[in-house]
């Protein structure tokens, strides 16, 4: 009832505002200071001090300081499941993502974060992977993706919209936000990034690297996502199902 209560109320007071163009991954919230506070947050274990007054002290360290601070409480990871204290939950990130269905609900997956999703609908339009226009079935895809938006609208037409969502191909985009701090952000980005994972999620956690480096200007908290892999690698999944089936017949 509350749910369908505030549903209302959104739909009265957006009715008519059409969504502004924005791509597919966008940081729409950081902190400025975020890397300034990680950096007094590392040193706050190997010190005396207050905690506003290190972050007083780390306003004063040079570029090149702050970046030696980062890189000795990070040390040498040596994979990916290394991952730095609690200092790095001290700032946060939240991206807003127009993906598709599928690369969502991997995405959706991971818990130590804030996720949130409009209604999924076949408005946003959808995604055809590479293969899919290299194998020549694009018409084919088409064709079943549109079907897919018929039966939506039939259902909605049919007074049944709390169905209609199951009729939509993952295939479709779907509007969502992450809110992350930077700890759980290293574990999201260099997970997703993985050349064996999804080129979907890749590309969305590549770009949020990305947007941290340059648009946040966290530079050294990027930095030390250093498991963060930004290759073009092509057929990853085919060569890990390969080597799953390999593993399979030794047994």
């Amino acid at each position: 009832e509350t749910r369908g209560a505030a549903r209302a109320t959104a739909g009265r007071l957006l009715a008519g505002v059409r969504p502004e163009a924005r791509g597919e991954v966008t940081l729409t919230d950081f902190d400025p200071d975020g890397e300034l506070k990680v950096v007094a947050a590392a040193l706050y274990p190997a010190a005396t001090l207050p905690d506003d007054q290190l972050l007083e002290l780390a306003r004063r360290l040079s570029p090149d300081e702050r970046r030696a601070v980062l890189a000795a409480y990070v040390g040498a990871r040596t994979n990916r499941r290394q991952k730095p204290g609690r200092a790095f939950e001290r700032t946060a990130y939240r991206f807003d993502i127009l993906g598709d269905y599928g690369a969502f609900r991997d995405l959706q997956r991971h818990r130590l974060l804030t996720l949130e999703w409009q209604p999924l609908s076949p408005r946003h339009g959808w995604e055809a992977p590479a293969a899919v226009e290299e194998a020549g079935a694009l018409g084919d895809w088409a064709r079943v993706l549109t079907d897919s938006a018929e039966l939506y609208d039939a259902l909605v037409a049919a007074g049944l919209p709390e169905v209609a969502p199951y009729a939509v191909a993952m295939a479709y985009r779907v509007r969502f936000y992450m809110h992350m701090n930077a700890r759980e952000a290293m574990h999201v980005i260099e997970l997703r990034t993985t050349p064996q994972g999804h080129p979907a999620y890749r590309r969305i956690c590549q770009q949020m690297h990305r947007l941290i480096a340059e648009q946040a200007g966290h530079q050294a908290i990027a930095a030390a996502m250093c498991f963060a892999d930004h290759s073009e690698v092509a057929l990853e999944r085919l060569e890990a199902e390969r080597a799953t089936e390999r593993r399979r017949q030794r047994r």
